[in-house]
C-alpha cells in the first residue's frame, strides 16, 4: 500500500512515498477536541506507565517546539544512546511543564501546532531528513520522517482517549496513513531474518483503514519495493486495532500473533508480529 505522490525519490526498500503533510491541520484540531472536552479529573488519569494525560499533553507540546526549532540545544551524555538520550529529554520537557494549567497547555498547543502544520504545508518530501530509527534510515526522506512525526502525534492523541475511556479514533484517513507509515519498518523489522532471495511476506490490516504491505527477500535487505510476482511464504492478516497497537507496543508480539491469522511459514509471521514503529 502507498500514498501520492508516487515520483518523489528515496531509497526503493522503503517503499512508495507517503505525503502526510496535509494530515497535521486535522489532527491538531482533533487534539485540541480531545483535550478541550475533558474534565478537570481526566488530566490526571494515567495515558501512559510514567505519564498522565496533561503529561502526554506536555509531550506533544515538546515535540511541537523541537521540530520548530524553540527547543533547548540539549547535549548527549557520555555513553549515551540515541534511545536513552530521547527518553532523557523528553522526561525533562515533562518535568520542566508540570506546573502548566490545562487551559495554558490547550492554547499553547493551539499556537505552536498551528505554525507547525503551516510548516509541514510546504516542506519537500524529497529533501533528506531527519533519521527514522526504527526504518533503520539516516538520513531519512522527507517524506518518512514527515509521516513518522504525524504517527507521533496520532498515536499520543490515542493514549489519551484511552486513558479517559474512549476508544480509538475511528477515521479512517488518518489511520490508513499510520499503518502505511508503521509498516515502512517491515524491512529492518526482519533484517536478521534468513530466507532465500526472493521470500515474500504479506501483510494485512483488515478494514476500512486497512491494506496490504509486501516485504520481499533480498540479496543485502528486505525491501518493500513493488515485488515480482511469486507467491508469499506467508501472510499476516490482522485488525487495524490490533496493528496500530503492535507497532507502538501497546499489545505484545505475542498476543498481536494470537490475534492474528497466520498461512505459511510460522517463523516469517513471528518476525513480523515483532515489529516496532517507535523509539523504545
Amino acid at each position: 500500500m502507498s500514498s501520492e505522490p508516487d515520483h518523489v525519490p528515496g531509497p526503493s526498500w522503503l517503499g512508495d512515498p507517503i505525503d502526510a503533510r496535509p494530515l497535521f491541520g486535522p489532527e491538531l484540531e482533533a487534539l485540541l477536541g480531545t483535550l478541550r472536552g475533558l474534565r478537570p479529573d481526566d488530566w490526571c488519569r494515567t495515558a501512559l506507565p510514567r505519564w498522565t494525560v496533561q503529561d502526554v499533553a506536555a509531550h506533544i507540546l515538546g515535540d511541537y517546539h523541537g521540530r520548530l526549532g524553540r527547543g533547548s540545544r540539549t547535549a548527549f551524555a557520555p555513553g549515551e544512546t540515541l534511545e536513552a538520550f530521547i527518553h532523557r529529554t523528553n522526561q525533562e520537557w515533562v518535568d520542566l511543564r508540570a506546573g502548566d494549567s490545562p487551559a495554558s497547555l490547550v492554547e499553547a498547543l493551539e499556537e505552536a501546532g498551528t505554525e507547525l502544520a503551516a510548516r509541514f504545508a510546504s516542506a519537500d518530501l524529497a529533501a533528506p531528513s531527519l533519521g527514522v530509527s526504527w526504518a533503520g534510515v539516516d538520513p531519512a526522506p522527507g517524506w518518512l520522517d514527515i509521516a513518522r512525526e504525524f504517527t507521533e502525534y496520532w498515536t499520543h492523541r490515542q493514549q489519551i482517549r484511552h486513558a479517559v475511556g474512549r476508544s480509538t479514533d475511528p477515521e479512517p484517513h488518518a489511520l490508513a496513513r499510520v499503518l502505511d507509515t508503521f509498516m515502512r519498518a517491515l524491512p529492518h523489522t526482519l533484517r536478521r531474518t534468513t530466507a532465500p532471495v526472493g521470500t515474500q511476506v504479506d501483510v494485512i490490516a483488515e478494514g476500512s483503514a486497512g491494506g496490504r504491505w509486501t516485504v520481499t527477500a533480498g540479496a543485502d535487505r528486505w525491501s518493500l519495493a513493488a515485488p515480482r510476482g511469486g507467491r508469499p511464504a506467508a501472510s499476516v492478516a490482522l485488525d487495524t486495532e490490533t496493528a496500530w497497537l503492535m507497532c507502538t507496543r501497546g499489545i505484545e508480539p505475542g498476543t498481536a500473533l494470537g490475534r492474528a491469522r497466520v498461512r505459511g511459514e510460522r517463523r516469517l509471521a513471528e518476525a513480523v508480529c515483532r515489529i516496532v514503529a517507535i523509539v523504545r
